[in-house]
């Protein structure tokens, strides 16, 4: 099956292709539109997800994906959360670059001992006006006190995954798929697909 894959991040579509064998995954700007956008405007990560992937839907007629994903922080009542991306840049700042935004992260978050985090990642998936599916995953970690590694992108430079002596940016692209938020949310995704595929 082809799949919408409701982003213009290269890096989320090449963290979902693997993760969905059998099936093509494209970004909106491969079929024609370059300027697909969303206000993502939900109160969690399962209603933005859904806000997406409804929208490429009702924009293209054809089976679209959308994840929605952040770091939560357990010291900070879950925060970023799904401000995550624009973390540092509300009121109509600059969008902060990623080292940028890791560097707020870990200068708001120095003085407490608690390092408890988790990435989390909401996927949706719309067939058609009738039919969706949305879940949610997680990837628990620690906040380091300095990022480690140049893999990966966003926050992974400064998770720690305890189990793995890693941060999540010293993962190779195998290891993480296998242990990410959105790894994780993918293969459940890719399961559900395949069990509607075998369906007459």
């Amino acid at each position: 099956m082809e799949l919408l894959v409701a982003t213009g991040n290269a890096h989320k579509l090449i963290e979902l292709a693997p993760l969905f064998p059998g099936h093509v995954l494209r970004r909106p700007a491969d079929i024609g539109h370059p300027g697909f956008d969303v206000v993502e405007d939900g109160d969690s990560y399962i209603a933005n997800a859904l806000l997406k992937a409804e929208a490429l839907f009702a924009l293209t007629g054809r089976p679209s994906l959308a994840d929605d994903s952040g770091l939560s922080v357990r010291a900070l009542g879950g925060a970023p959360g799904i401000f995550s991306a624009r973390y540092g840049s509300e009121d109509g700042m600059r969008k902060l670059e990623s080292a940028e935004r890791n560097a707020l992260l870990l200068a708001n978050t120095s003085r407490f001992a608690d390092r408890r985090c988790a990435f989390v990642c909401a996927l949706a998936l719309v067939l058609d006006s009738e039919r969706a599916f949305v879940l949610q995953e997680s990837c628990p970690g620690e906040l380091l006190r300095s990022p480690r590694g140049d893999g990966g992108f966003g926050y992974d430079p400064i998770v720690f995954l305890p189990e793995l002596g890693k941060s999540v940016a010293e993962l190779s692209q195998d290891e993480k798929n296998l242990v990410s938020h959105r790894g994780r949310a993918g293969r459940r995704m890719a399961l559900l697909l395949a069990d509607l595929e075998a369906q007459p």
